[in-house]
């Protein structure tokens, strides 16, 4: 039987190939060099159609590096990612307490009703949380909070929904009551799972920033310095602010993803036995 010697040229064309067959997976230099190739492709088509109005990206790069020589920039950068995390962290624990509590019977329609307040927009309730806050601060980090709890126990009860039976089981078992079983598979049997959802649902808050910024713009942020710009038409500084905030969420998610890697260990080797 003849086996057949594939050179690296062979290889390269059998994995450029499988780009293009379902459920394949090319190794990661040859997906980084298509995603560079769409890039280009991308700016290029932009940069040839780009007209007086909408900037092309070599407008937008050049108002980049000017905004980021300003130290408001920083200043207004900072506020944003301190008001996300504030929300964030608040909400976390909210979410936490809520999910927990979901378990036993009597507070479990209180979840369900969370959940169903993701459907809410708060466009009509902006009125009222300014009636119930006591300055712009407040009233932020309270939006913030309503628009993401719904989202964090929505995800946290599917990750407790998906937990075995036969973890319970193996609590009564051990003759566990359902405190200690609550305590041992749910709490710390899934807590790796709690930064996974906060890397999840980091999306949601840093969407909603810019939105809430603008409801009280006496703190800045970057969602003052949208709107002011879209005031006046300086779309290439719009557009400059939102490549600074899509690379900011690009680099929180790959830095929770580490941290949740670092903290417990053994979801890495999940993660990778997953890929394969």
């Amino acid at each position: 039987m003849v086996s057949i010697q594939y050179t690296p040229k062979m290889k390269l064309i059998k994995e450029a190939a499988a780009l293009l067959v379902p459920f394949r997976k090319p190794s990661r230099p040859v997906v980084m060099l298509v995603v560079f190739i769409q890039l280009v492709v991308v700016a290029g088509w932009w940069q040839s159609k780009g007209n007086g109005l909408i900037p092309t990206p070599s407008r937008i790069i050049t108002k980049l590096v000017e905004i980021l020589s300003m130290q408001d920039f920083y200043n207004n950068l900072i506020s944003s990612i301190g008001l996300t995390a504030q929300g964030m962290g608040i909400s976390l624990l909210i979410a936490l307490f809520v999910s927990y509590l979901s378990t036993i019977p009597f507070f479990n329609p209180i979840a369900r009703l969370v959940i169903r307040c993701r459907y809410l927009t708060l466009t009509g309730l902006i009125f009222l949380f300014t009636l119930l806050t006591k300055d712009g601060h407040q009233l932020k980090i309270s939006l913030l909070i309503f628009g993401i709890v719904p989202f964090f126990v929505t995800s946290f009860l599917s990750v407790m929904n998906s937990i075995n039976k036969e973890e319970f089981e193996l609590c009564k078992t051990l003759r566990m009551n359902s405190w200690q079983t609550l305590l041992e598979v749910v709490i710390i049997g899934r807590f790796d799972q709690v930064i996974e959802v906060l890397r999840q649902n980091f999306a949601i808050a840093w969407m909603m920033i810019t939105m809430v910024e603008g409801l009280s713009m006496s703190e800045g942020g970057l969602g003052a310095m949208l709107i002011k710009s879209n005031k006046y038409i300086q779309l290439d500084v719009v557009f400059a602010l939102l490549l600074v905030i899509l690379i900011i969420g690009i680099l929180f998610d790959y830095l929770l993803k580490k941290l949740r890697h670092w903290l417990f260990p053994y979801t890495k080797i999940q993660a990778a036995t997953a890929e394969d």
